[in-house]
């Protein structure tokens, strides 16, 4: 389960990656920040605005927000459990070193969604804030 949740993150980030690569290749920053989207992903590789300046890219920024209120709250309760089993593992060898195991994982799970966030937040600078 943590290596398909890991895949899963870094399958998001490399779509979000090409999307937006696709997106910047036809549309001028100025353009993007006013809501424009561009055409190129439909082959026809122009660039498309609206008028109430919702765009693409805002979207996955706003995705990207609440998947950081989500990984966040996840961790909370993923320490807490891990502090709670940690506290009543009774001196047993087994337990605590299962328990230092799972708050590792946990670590490094919420590290590597930092650094992935950081790499979106470069990457979509109109949609994170």
């Amino acid at each position: 389960m943590k290596k398909t949740l890991l895949g899963t993150l870094i399958t998001f980030a490399g779509s979000i990656a090409s999307a937006t690569s696709t997106f910047a290749a036809s549309c001028s920053k100025a353009q993007l920040n006013k809501g424009c989207v561009s055409t190129a992903i439909l082959g026809s590789g122009g660039c498309v605005c609206d008028n109430n300046g919702s765009s693409v890219i805002r979207i996955l920024g706003l995705v990207v927000d609440i998947m950081s209120i989500g990984i966040g709250i996840l961790g909370v309760i993923g320490i807490t459990i891990v502090g709670i089993q940690y506290l009543t593992a009774g001196g047993s060898e087994e337990k605590t070193r299962k328990a230092k195991r799972r708050m590792f994982e946990i670590v490094i799970g919420i590290v590597a969604y930092v650094l992935l966030y950081w790499f979106l937040k470069w990457l979509l600078p109109v949609g994170i804030k």
